[in-house]
């Protein structure tokens, strides 16, 4: 956490506003007692409570245009921070991810063709289509972007108006007026056209400033994260769900036909946006169904047992027709569910989780990714440090605790931008838990915190603070206007006399905020209340907001303006970056294509099936102590005459096509004889079978002879299966090295050469890692020598080489931490001999 004086230019101009607003709400509360005292005749009514007035219509037009006006101004902020703070594009892995997805579903895919060589386009948070084994139906495999696609197709509305960015300033526009109808709907005696009054409410008039002036909401309606849309149909779901219920008693008494009926219309907005949230974040809509569900609880009339003594002679208000209600909210969530369903077909081949199927092939312990609490949860390659630090003993209610203290830590910032004025929040849910009316306001946060207990990631990052719970925001936004507007009530009331209270109130001849609140003092208090988020960002959020500014480079990762500034018009340009990759590539065809920089034959496959276009290397350097990333873009050549020999990385083939018992990840070994200081570690799950299934480029490795290259250390051993056309044609197998010790030096060896028939059209590697069970076998198979030479001659049958490791290293270890502190099996490269060209 850093906190302290201002240090960049907008935490300065948010301290200088801050100030600006203490003083205007000064002068127009001295101004507003003024008034008030001058005024003869008897003081009016007092409001509803926490400063709402159930007046006439007459004044709705008034809240609705200020609302209007802080929506405005929340769009103008997020779309400055895209230029000061994200300095132009999406940063954040996640973001370029939805970036690509939407990005696709604009040119009319929910999953697009994979193409070869696949390791051109295949990385992280990418699935092919046949995970589930469904690419021989279709006849080719595809790949789609593993995450949920209600905000990709909202952003990709966006890139069909080619302003793709604009969104986010849309976006908040909308979240703004939404939390103004969310804190007026639910505040304590508030009419059925909620808003509507001779004044401006003082809650609903807070909760959209609050929401205006909120740096996590900012960084979420700028950058392509689906946190904004999910905030956005939280608030509207909860909004119109409470306008339903509202509506209902009139409707009953009229009992219009369903399709007229203003009830059933709000309840199936609510189900509408509550549709596209579980197509957006569905842990999400989880907590936003039990807060329905307990909106939607009938409330008890007055004169109940539960309610208490209160005319008791009074009649039970008309029924809200829950269950016309319920169907309509239901029938409203069907598109964004269809829409759910038919992402995760195109996406895996089944309607099951693309999520869990990515995590499946990409990750490990076999598992790893799931929601829920026990041994083995936390994936090892995309979140290792922290799964190593925190879930050491797996996933039970310690770690689950600590998770969400983590979480809760850094989302104390996020509502009003400093951790102190988080007790405003937690005040106004003490507030609305005692009235029925706005209890679901007050449970929301408490439900989206148990949504996410049992995912074992924290999610959290400086700027997009506790980002899983950033969805219920706009809630919290109007519990502490509900606090704000109770104090300023409250400081109005000629009823408060000791304690503190009293004190402070002796230091004033007349009440701080007049009661009713007049226009000057509700301005005045709405002042005093914006100086406390603007102070926030200038003394503590506004560091967070400039780490994020500063991390990766400081810039997005790929820039089509560089590109043309580099004179390119048409061609191929190389990636090094997973984001880069993300925001360039284009699943439809144009001038330019965006592919992976693999710095293998990968590469020259690639310029190959393209047709052989002029090819670049977009490079992004950061520097080694921080700083601005550097980019260049320099001319990539290939020799026209195919090589006679060519090397496939074996990290470039990351991710498997499949693992059982076993986990692969692309590792550092510097120092070492792997090829490149890199390899694709292949880590043994249990004791049973380990087997990883890596995919090779068919079309141009067809009567060449390829070499696999392994790498072992320690107790390491294992198999290299070559299988064309799903049957197994050769069998490497590679004893433990002879010392077979812990932290042994790790040795690379190159494998005999097996031939690849001219016909074939799938061909795969399965790389199985020996358990301790095995060592003994691979041993005495070794001894014993081929058994079945007879079947060798076939070019289906296994044909099995035998490889003895010497303990001699061929160079230094990767250090105390790298591949060689322990056992390790891993395909170092594949070398490929002969073989096609794209003219053949």
């Amino acid at each position: 956490m850093r906190a302290g004086l201002p240090r960049d230019p907008a935490q300065w101009i948010a301290l200088a506003l801050s100030l600006a607003a203490l003083l205007a709400g000064a002068w127009l509360l001295r101004r507003g007692r003024s008034h008030a005292a001058a005024r003869p005749g008897p003081a009016p009514l007092r409001p509803g409570a926490a400063g709402l007035d159930p007046a006439p219509r007459s004044g709705a037009p008034r809240g609705v245009a200020v609302a209007a006006a802080l929506g405005l101004a929340a769009a103008l902020i997020s779309a400055a921070y895209v230029a000061v703070y994200l300095r132009g594009g999406p940063r954040i892995i996640d973001a370029t991810s939805y970036w690509l997805e939407a990005r696709a579903m604009a040119a009319g895919h929910l999953a697009w063709p994979l193409g070869e060589p696949e390791a051109s386009v295949l990385g992280r948070f990418l699935v092919r289509s046949d995970a589930a084994g469904d690419a021989a139906r279709r006849g080719a495999a595809e790949v789609a972007v593993i995450f949920p696609p209600g905000y990709p197709a909202l952003l990709a509305l966006g890139f069909l108006a080619g302003a793709p960015l604009a969104i986010g300033p849309l976006l908040a526009a909308a979240l703004t007026v939404a939390t103004y109808d969310l804190a007026a709907r639910f505040a304590e005696g508030a009419p059925a056209s909620a808003g509507s009054g001779a004044r401006i409410p003082l809650a609903p008039l807070l909760a959209a400033l609050f929401s205006a002036l909120c740096a996590a909401l900012r960084y979420h309606t700028a950058d392509t994260m689906s946190h904004g849309l999910a905030a956005l149909c939280f608030t509207v779901a909860l909004a119109s769900a409470r306008r339903a219920l509202d509506e209902a008693p009139a409707a009953a008494a009229g009992a219009p036909r369903w399709w007229r009926d203003p009830a059933v219309r709000a309840a199936a907005l609510a189900g509408v946006a509550a549709g596209w949230l579980a197509a957006t974040r569905p842990p999400s809509a989880l907590a936003l169904a039990a807060a329905l569900l307990v909106a939607l609880l009938p409330e008890r009339p007055p004169g109940t047992a539960a309610a208490g003594p209160r005319d008791g002679d009074a009649a039970p208000r008309p029924s809200p027709r829950l269950g016309r209600l319920a169907a309509a909210l239901a029938i409203g969530a069907v598109p964004g569910l269809a829409l759910l369903a038919a992402h995760q077909r195109a996406a895996t081949g089944a309607f099951a989780s693309s999520q869990s199927a990515y995590y499946a092939v990409s990750d490990g312990p076999p598992g790893c990714f799931r929601y829920g609490f026990g041994e083995g949860v936390g994936c090892l390659f995309e979140h290792g440090d922290f799964v190593r630090h925190n879930l050491a003993e797996g996933y039970g209610f310690l770690a689950a605790a600590g998770t969400t203290l983590r979480r809760l830590k850094l989302h104390l910032v996020d509502a009003l931008n400093a951790e102190p004025l988080a007790l405003l929040v937690i005040v106004g849910a003490a507030i609305a838990f005692r009235r029925p009316r706005s209890r679901a306001l007050a449970l929301a946060p408490l439900l989206q915190i148990a949504a996410y207990a049992p995912f074992y990631f924290d999610g959290n990052y400086p700027g997009g603070g506790a980002r899983f719970f950033a969805d219920v925001l706009p809630v919290e936004h109007a519990l502490a206007a509900l606090a704000c507007a109770a104090i300023a009530e409250r400081a109005g009331s000629p009823a408060a006399r000791g304690g503190l209270a009293g004190r402070l109130r002796a230091l004033f001849p007349a009440p701080l905020f007049p009661a009713p609140l007049v226009p000057a003092a509700l301005f005045a208090a709405a002042l005093f209340a914006a100086a406390l988020p603007l102070a926030g960002f200038a003394f503590r959020a506004g560091f967070d907001h400039a780490a994020l500014r500063d991390r990766e480079g400081g810039l997005p990762m790929f820039d089509p303006a560089a590109v043309a500034r580099a004179g390119v018009a048409r061609g191929l340009v190389f990636v090094d970056t997973d984001h880069g990759f993300n925001l360039g590539f284009d699943p439809a065809a144009g001038d330019i294509a965006v592919l992976r920089y693999r710095g293998d034959a990968i590469d020259r496959m690639a310029w190959e099936a393209r047709g052989r276009p002029p090819a670049y290397r977009y490079g992004f350097a950061i520097p080694d102590g921080g700083g601005l990333a550097s980019v260049s873009i320099a001319p990539l050549a290939f020799d026209a005459a195919p090589p006679r020999e060519a090397l496939i990385e074996g990290e470039s083939l990351w991710p498997p096509r499949a693992q059982r018992g076993a986990w692969a990840a692309p590792e550092h070994a510097g120092g070492t004889c792997a090829s490149g200081g890199r390899l694709l570690a292949v880590h043994a799950a249990a004791s049973g079978e380990a087997v990883v299934r890596v995919g090779l480029p068919a079309p141009w490795l067809r009567g060449a002879r390829i070499s696999p290259r392994v790498a072992v250390s320690g107790d390491g051993a294992g198999e290299v299966v070559l299988a064309v056309d799903g049957a197994p044609i050769h069998v490497w197998r590679v004893e433990p090295a002879a010392s077979g010790a812990p932290g042994a030096p790790l040795t690379c060896v190159e494998l005999p050469p097996c031939p690849i028939p001219e016909d074939a059209v799938g061909i795969e590697l399965s790389i199985a890692r020996a358990n301790a069970r095995q060592h003994g076998k691979l041993r005495r198979d070794a001894r014993d020598g081929p058994r079945d030479e007879a079947r060798a001659a076939t070019p289906t049958a296994a044909n099995a080489a035998r490889i003895r490791v010497d303990a001699a290293a061929e160079s230094a270890p990767g250090g105390p931490g790298g591949p060689a502190a322990g056992g390790l099996f891993a395909l170092d490269a594949v070398a490929v001999a002969g073989g096609n060209s794209v003219d053949r």
